[in-house]
Formats: structure tokens, C-alpha cells, sequence
């Protein structure tokens, strides 16, 4: 089976149970191929639970799931160590980011502490618990949600947290039809428990390496560099896009054009991803949060000025 054939066929098994919202799986996809990880902000029953298990079902990857709470703690992410009175000895009990997939749900509502827990996860891809530094399963994707409405009990995911994630993505409410559709094919039961694999995590291992040798011509590279230098100039942002941010940017358009079935990328590529990428990453000055600027729409103005390349 081609590349293509088989992204497509990955895409169409996770819309079996997630209907209507093509475009939140693609940018799921983009995030599985560049092996970086999504934060997903909506309402309570969108779907975000559900599209995090369909899509670990899809590939075939260990999935764990971590309902976050204000007393939760470091150690019930990560893992720790326990002495075993049968064998007289310490040993250690891994915790729920042992695996492929993890979704980490409602990350807002843990402690700023348990937050923290996660970082070196998501950066280094490994758990350091008592000196003793562990590596994570590969592929290692955390997806986590966050529910924008509800704001007491919780803690705002601080800016290092942020900055981890490689995109962030709204999954709305569906439209008739595709609510509509929703209803018939749930009325029986949950096609979700009915979903099969479709691909291996040998297999996504794979697309993930092809997504690397996509082509970056120099034109487009420097274009998503001036992209992210000109949050860090803009009046309205007191702190722009970071590095990380570029690179993730650069990953991502690569990712995208995979998914597209081209071998090489496009200057869509990145503008379709800047928002989704960038926008989560920066902080307003205080004076146009007042005035009641957001963060998106000041990115529609930078890709409005900055020069998109035509060679």
C-alpha cells in the first residue's frame, strides 16, 4: 500500500466514529507524522476523548488515559518505585506515559507541580523518577484537553507547557447533517468498539521518517523563520514565537505535505499551519488583551505582510 493509500485509509477509519470534522483529523495526522503532540480546547461532548481513542485504535498503539485532577500527583503520571515484600527489594511500577498514545484530559485542572511532570515527557521523550532516568516508548504522543468555559479549579498551563505542545486545535460543534449523521450511526451502539487497526505503529514509525525527508526548499523555510520573527516585533505581542516554534512550524508543513501526497512543500503548507502552531505559543501585551485582541487574528495580519514566496 502506498504512502497516501494509507494515510487515507488511517484518516477514513478515525472518521467512522468522529463525523464532519476532516480537518481537526488531518491536523491530528499532521501531529502523529511529525511526532509531536495536541492541544485540544472545547467544550465538554465534542469528541475530544473520543477522536484521542480513535485514532490510538487506528494505529494499533498502547493508549493510556489520565483524567486530571487537582489531586493528582507527579508520581501517578510518571510512575514510581515501591518495595515488594516477596522479593525484598524496590521495583518499579510504570506510570500511565508508558505508552504510545496518552491523553492526558482536562490537563488544566492538575496542579502546576503535576503539569511539570509532563514536560520532560513531551520534550525528551523520557521519565526521570529517583535519579533514574527511564525512555519512553516509540512513537510517544500526549494529546490533552482543556475545557475553556469552566475556569475555577484550574490552573493555566504555564508558557515552557505551552510551548511543548505542537499545535493546538478547536473541534466546534458539527453541522446538521453531520449531526444528523452522527445520531443514525451511534443509535445502534458505538462504532468505536467496533474499530480495527488499519496501520502499525511499525508503520507510522515509518511515514513519520518519510516525513522528514520531505523536501524544504530555502525559500519556504525562510519564510516560516520572518513568520515567527515578526510575532516577536508586533506591537500587540509581548512575547512572540520561539524557536521551538519555528522548527515546529518547518515539521509540521512538512508533515502536511505527506498528507497531501507531495514530495516536497508548499508555502500553503506553512500559512495553513501557522495559526494552529503559533498562535497558542504567544502572550498579548496586556493592553490589547484589554482591547480585546486575540491571538489568532493578529497572526492573520502577519501572514497578511509577510512576502509569500513565488518561486
Amino acid at each position: 500500500m502506498s504512502t497516501p493509500e494509507l494515510l487515507k485509509e488511517i484518516i477514513d477509519n478515525i472518521e467512522r466514529v468522529i463525523i464532519g470534522k476532516r480537518t481537526s483529523v488531518e491536523m491530528a495526522m499532521v501531529a502523529l507524522l511529525s511526532e509531536g503532540h495536541i492541544l485540544i480546547e472545547d467544550v465538554p461532548g465534542i469528541g475530544k476523548t473520543t477522536m484521542c481513542k480513535a485514532i490510538a485504535r487506528s494505529i494499533g498503539c498502547s493508549f493510556h488515559r489520565i483524567q486530571l485532577t487537582p489531586d493528582v500527583l507527579p508520581s501517578d503520571v510518571t510512575g514510581l518505585y515501591f518495595f515488594n515484600q516477596r522479593t525484598s527489594d524496590f521495583e518499579f511500577r510504570p506510570g500511565p506515559v508508558f505508552a504510545n498514545l496518552v491523553l492526558a484530559d482536562e490537563i488544566n485542572r492538575a496542579t502546576p507541580r503535576t503539569q511539570s511532570a509532563l514536560l520532560e515527557c513531551m520534550e525528551e521523550r523520557q521519565v526521570t523518577v529517583d535519579g533514574e532516568t527511564r525512555p519512553l516508548v516509540r512513537p510517544f504522543l500526549v494529546i490533552a484537553t482543556q475545557n475553556p468555559v469552566e475556569l475555577e479549579g484550574t490552573f493555566p498551563l504555564p508558557e515552557a507547557q505551552l510551548d511543548r505542545f505542537l499545535l493546538k486545535i478547536e473541534l466546534g460543534y458539527p453541522d446538521e447533517a453531520a449531526e444528523t449523521a452522527m445520531v443514525i450511526r451511534f443509535q445502534d451502539g458505538s462504532p468505536l468498539e467496533e474499530l480495527q487497526p488499519v496501520a502499525t505503529t511499525e508503520q507510522l514509525l515509518g511515514l513519520q521518517q518519510e516525513a522528514r525527508r520531505i523536501h524544504l526548499e530555502s525559500s519556504i523555510r525562510g519564510y516560516a523563520v520572518q513568520l515567527a520573527r515578526a510575532t516577536r516585533v508586533h506591537p500587540a505581542i509581548q512575547l512572540g514565537a520561539s524557536p521551538r516554534a519555528t522548527l515546529a512550524l518547518c515539521r509540521a508543513a512538512q508533515s502536511r505535505a505527506l498528507l497531501e501526497g507531495r514530495s516536497f512543500v508548499v508555502p500553503d503548507d506553512v500559512k495553513s499551519l501557522a495559526i494552529p502552531v503559533l498562535a497558542h505559543r504567544l502572550i498579548l501585551d496586556p493592553q490589547a488583551r484589554i482591547r480585546g485582541h486575540k491571538a489568532p487574528t493578529i497572526l492573520q495580519e502577519i501572514l497578511q505582510t509577510v512576502p509569500v514566496p513565488v518561486d
